[in-house]
């Protein structure tokens, strides 16, 4: 990773920006970024005088803050500027917004987006910005239910585990089932099973309670497995 115009993928935005801030040598450094990435400043870690940290006022990244990047980008200054905005998905309107300027940009001035996805990034932004995916190896958690000695019990202990698990990590845990199914051969993996699968992402998209689609899910599972 460098510190020059580019759109980084990466799950680990906070970490990032604290690389990003690491490779810093005589630039400095305007940052945009989302609440959700701020972590608590504390006395022995002021923040450094060459980075200028702004939080956006909304959960998300809007065309006010855009607007704002843009300005600072415009801001008179020989020295060179790096701008990074961070979010975990920047709207189609952010990202025209911004096109102009990126493909564009004042003497000294470069851009640096940081988003979790790559797919949300606009093929006009991707055409003019080098994109760099940061592969992170995460180590799995163990999922706590045994799909092949699955039991009305184990069902009803791993749906109370999970009772207050939100739709976005419901649909992880759903994808780990899955797999854990399909691998155990326990299972009749017919189309009416494939289904069950399929229904339960678009429940969780639509969104029904997660508790209820893993409930759903589980037993219906249940009734699908091999005597």
């Amino acid at each position: 990773m460098r510190l020059s115009s580019q759109v980084v993928i990466t799950t680990q935005m906070s970490k990032v920006i604290k690389d990003l801030e690491q490779l810093r040598t005589t630039e400095s450094l305007i940052e945009i970024i989302v609440p959700s990435l701020v972590t608590e400043a504390t006395d022995d870690m002021p923040i450094a005088p060459f980075i200028h940290k702004i939080v956006t006022e909304k959960v998300s990244f809007s065309v006010k803050d855009a607007t704002l990047a843009i300005e600072k980008a415009y801001m008179a200054s020989d020295e060179r500027t790096i701008i990074i905005l961070a979010d975990k998905a920047f709207t189609p309107l952010v990202q025209n917004k911004l096109l102009k300027i990126i493909e564009e940009p004042p003497k000294n001035k470069e851009f640096i987006l940081v988003t979790e996805s790559k797919s949300t990034v606009l093929d006009t932004i991707k055409s003019r910005l080098p994109i760099t995916v940061l592969s992170e190896k995460r180590e799995e958690e163990v999922l706590g239910l045994d799909v092949v000695q699955l039991s009305l019990g184990s069902v009803y202990e791993f749906v109370q585990t999970h009772k207050r698990t939100d739709a976005k990590a419901m649909t992880i845990l759903v994808e780990r089932i899955v797999k854990e199914v399909m691998a155990s051969q326990n299972y009749n993996l017919d189309d009416k099973t494939l289904s069950l699968f399929s229904n339960s992402y678009v429940a969780l998209d639509m969104g029904s309670p997660p508790q209820f689609v893993l409930n759903a899910l589980l037993l219906k599972l249940l009734a699908r497995k091999k005597r």
